[in-house]
């Protein structure tokens, strides 16, 4: 479970990441729209894993790789928006969140199941 404190840290990051994606680094992300759908972050606060949800899927692992290899750029201009309200800047960890994508396969498997109707049972 989470601290008050990993919950705080990780909404900074997901907010300044946010804007650095916007308006810093999006000559990496070609055309795409990339969110920042969740931020988990260590006990210790140096490591922040940032999930990357995509708007068009076609290439987003290559967005992917493009991000995690300029993540110390990243990281680097993260530090400066946060230097007076953080004391150690986190290393990030991205991932791709697939969340929205597994609840729509679920919800496709529920919509093709075929449950037959019950027989009425007759009692003499």
């Amino acid at each position: 479970m989470e601290s008050k404190r990993q919950k705080q840290v990780g909404k900074l990051i997901q907010k300044d990441l946010g804007d650095i994606f916007l308006r810093d680094i999006k000559s990496i992300f070609e055309d795409d729209f990339v969110t920042i759908t969740d931020v988990k972050v260590s006990p210790d606060l140096s490591i922040a894993k940032v999930y990357l949800s995509f708007l068009k899927g076609e290439k987003r692992n290559e967005i992917l790789e493009s991000i995690r290899d300029n993540s110390k750029k990243i990281r680097g201009l993260f530090g400066n928006k946060a230097k007076h309200q953080l004391r150690i800047i986190p290393t990030f960890q991205f991932y791709i969140d697939d969340t929205a994508e597994y609840a729509q396969k679920i919800e496709q498997l529920f919509a093709n199941i075929h449950i037959p109707p019950a027989e009425e049972s007759t009692e003499d």
